[in-house]
């Protein structure tokens, strides 16, 4: 018995130097690298950010072509509006069927509710909204900060 805890108690040292040291090698990595594999890996990297996540349910009778065009449009607000630290976005997969006709998701973070109200009320950001042109359905918005 006493071989048997030893045992688990060395396992269990040598365990944890392992993630110690992929924590020392990941966290090493510029921040935005670092961020890909936050929180496991390397929290004390990990900046707080405010996600501000935004689901679009099209409206039936939108084409591909537009929905392609929204997509795109979203997609190049990162590129537009500094205060933006990350973007994410995909379409529904789950298997629950409790999406609600909601099929796109995009997930943009912010250092600060400050930064988040640039966004909100930055021109690109006002024109993507308006360049959507009816063809949404519903919108639904959640802001969170994450842990």
């Amino acid at each position: 018995m006493f071989k048997n805890l030893l045992c688990c108690v060395i396992v269990a040292i040598v365990c944890t130097g392992c993630v110690n040291v992929n924590a020392e090698k990941h966290c090493t990595m510029s921040k935005a690298e670092c961020q890909k594999v936050c929180p496991k890996v390397c929290p004390k990297e990990c900046p707080k950010m405010l996600k501000h996540v935004v689901l679009f349910k099209f409206k039936e009778g939108t084409t591909p072509e537009k929905i392609k065009e929204v997509e795109q449009a979203f997609a190049s607000l990162p590129d537009k509006i500094d205060v933006i630290k990350g973007f994410e976005a995909g379409t529904n997969v789950s298997v629950e069927n409790r999406s609600e006709g909601f099929t796109h998701c995009f997930v943009v973070s912010f250092s600060s509710e400050a930064d988040r109200d640039t966004y909100l009320n930055h021109p690109d950001h006002k024109e993507f909204g308006k360049s959507l042109g009816g063809c949404i359905d519903k919108v639904l918005v959640v802001d969170y900060w994450n842990r």
